[in-house]
């Protein structure tokens, strides 16, 4: 949905007013962290580790994500992809100089050590933790043969209450090396996927929607754009409902491709650029990526997506 200046302007007042329509709950266990609202569930971040029979073993990434009539969005362990988990943020390459240590898409060599989940205090109705974890692999060890973290990563996940058709979640992932020469990258095809992607259901009727209309997807990347709209018959029901992923323009590499799939497969917000090729991770100063979730009723064209992007790429 595309408005006039005048009409962005009385939305983004709206949207300012409306920051305190609810109250989001927070409640951080051992294992898992959970945001409510009322008796809505709206999301889970998994601290722990998960897994099948000891494989696939998974920890650090959101499942079950909820649309807002409280159905489950997200899917973990799908049988077409068993390594697929929730909203999850990921690199098929990761190399210290020119030796691999793993595959942290597909969790071959890789874990996540997750050393703390903390609330993060806001000012507003919403409500955020903020992880540390540390990335680590059987492949890079110290002198005495223990795993030695090679990444620190700080992601902050924050909740605002529900609007009267949506929600916002925004997720700021910091990614820090703790050893020189670090690059990260996607697969090395001409796909290039890698970085931020929601595996979430996806109905028969499913439609990617961005700022210039309907999107069919391809096998290959498709070309950049600010925000994806991924809707369905997802809800309750079979009631509509959809997902929109919001890139900041900050992201270094912004505008990265998207990779999308109609049946069986995660979305994908590629970084980096493509990907095919790895990119250094710095030691001095932290790697950040920034995306918005906007959980709502309907299709792209029930909540004012474009409005909703220029008042979060404004920040």
């Amino acid at each position: 949905m595309i408005l006039s200046k005048k009409a962005r302007l009385v939305v983004t007042i709206i949207l300012c007013s409306q920051i305190n329509f609810g109250q989001v709950n927070l409640k951080i266990e051992k294992n898992q962290s959970h945001f409510t609202e009322g008796k809505d569930s709206i999301l889970t971040y998994q601290a722990s580790e998960k897994s099948i029979n000891r494989k696939y073993i998974r920890s650090n990434y959101i499942h079950p994500l909820y649309t807002l009539d409280g159905t489950v969005l997200t899917e973990d362990f799908p049988v077409d992809h068993l390594h697929h988990r929730g909203i999850f943020w990921t690199w098929h390459q990761l190399y210290i100089g020119d030796k691999r240590i793993g595959d942290g898409w597909e969790i071959q060599n890789f874990k996540w050590e997750v050393t703390s989940v903390k609330e993060k205090k806001q000012k507003d109705a919403s409500k955020a933790i903020q992880t540390t974890v540390l990335w680590k692999s059987p492949l890079w060890s110290d002198k005495k043969g223990n795993e030695k973290a090679f990444v620190k990563e700080m992601t902050t996940i924050q909740v605002y209450p529900k609007q009267s058709h949506y929600r916002l979640i925004d997720i700021e992932i910091a990614l820090l090396a703790l050893e020189p020469n670090m690059k990260i990258g996607g697969s090395e095809d001409e796909k290039g996927y890698g970085g931020f992607s929601p595996r979430i259901r996806l109905s028969d009727d499913i439609l990617f929607t961005d700022l210039s209309g309907k999107i069919t997807p391809t096998n290959l990347p498709i070309p950049a754009s600010e925000w994806m709209d991924i809707s369905g018959s997802l809800g309750k029901n079979g009631n509509k409902s959809g997902l929109t992923i919001l890139c900041n323009p900050k992201n270094p590499g912004a505008k990265n491709p998207w990779i999308l799939r109609a049946k069986k497969s995660m979305q994908n917000a590629v970084y980096p650029f493509p990907g095919a090729k790895a990119v250094p991770l710095s030691n001095k100063k932290p790697t950040v990526l920034r995306y918005r979730l906007i959980i709502h009723d309907g299709n792209a064209n029930s909540i004012p997506i474009d409005e909703i992007y220029h008042d979060y790429a404004s920040k």
